[in-house]
């Protein structure tokens, strides 16, 4: 009976360490594919010429990918520096100062935000969100803009992911154990202080970790941004300008003009500069992850 419990619980750890190690391969595997599915614009066009060229002539086999990369960032961006302030008071605030009443509420609107379509964020950008820009913001700075900008995109963004971020972010305060307020509080510290000397010091880690998944999910969206965001490949060089980010660059022309030379392996090499970005900004994450738990704790 003890040799049949002790193969039981080899075979689940064997099972176990099996299923994450295919779940790290999934990673290694869509990047190979999608190399490979690069290979005929790489090896026809330079990495230089594909990365920093703005010019974008499919119909002539010209590849440049400046406009979407600049236009991916410039929404991401804005999105992150829209929704990380507001998300993050909003989780303090339920958390640290919050009725209960407040929070029966508060978490089913919040859940109800996060579980939305982004279609529906993308109509709603396109409804209101548009013309406030074109209509009431945008005449005090340019003589003409049809709304449809770097602008409307990071609003949009920002409102897609600031449901997320307030449940991480409430998620990680909350694991807090409470006997560590009790102990700031019976030193004398206010309220607040204990909030930011205690809580978020202990919670900092998981706060920059909750920001990278917001962050990636941002980079990666489609259907919103495509609605707003005007799809001009040009570089955007203001927020009340169009830009044509990278996942509405596939999204819009995956499956069309399929006949163009390279074309498909153009939008492959999008893909995988979408790819790429994710990665980089995941593992430099990680290392500033480490420098601060090494640093603080």
């Amino acid at each position: 009976m003890a040799n049949f419990r002790i193969l039981k619980d080899r075979s689940a750890n064997g099972l176990m360490f099996f299923l994450t190690l295919v779940t790290m391969l999934l990673v290694v595997v869509m990047g190979i594919g999608l190399y490979l599915k690069s290979v005929p614009v790489l090896e026809s066009h330079s990495l230089g010429e594909l990365l920093f060229s703005a010019n974008w002539q499919p119909m002539k086999g010209k590849f440049g990918f400046l406009p979407f990369i600049m236009g991916t960032l410039w929404v991401t961006s804005i999105a992150v520096l829209l929704a990380v302030p507001v998300a993050f008071l909003t989780a303090i605030y339920l958390t640290e100062y919050a009725q209960s009443s407040v929070r029966k509420y508060v978490f089913p609107a919040l859940d109800i935000l996060a579980g939305l379509p982004s279609i529906i964020y993308g109509v709603w950008g396109s409804l209101l969100i548009v013309p406030w820009i074109s209509e009431s913001l945008a005449p005090h700075f340019v003589n003409f803009s049809t709304g449809y900008t770097v602008l409307a995109g990071g609003i949009v963004l920002g409102v897609m992911i600031l449901p997320l971020l307030v449940s991480l972010f409430i998620e990680i305060i909350t694991s807090v154990p409470r006997e560590l307020r009790e102990a700031s509080i019976s030193l004398g510290a206010t309220k607040w202080q204990t909030t930011k000397c205690v809580v978020l010091r202990k919670t900092l880690p998981g706060i920059i970790a909750a920001i990278v998944l917001a962050v990636s999910r941002a980079l990666g969206e489609t259907i919103a941004v495509l609605i707003v965001c005007g799809n001009r490949p040009e570089v955007p060089h203001s927020i009340l300008q169009a830009c044509y980010p990278l996942p509405a660059l596939i999204a819009n022309n995956y499956g069309e003009m399929m006949s163009l030379p390279l074309y498909e392996a153009a939008l492959m090499f999008a893909a995988l500069i979408l790819f790429v970005v994710v990665l980089l900004f995941n593992l430099a994450s990680r290392m500033i992850l480490y420098r601060i738990e090494k640093t603080f704790f």
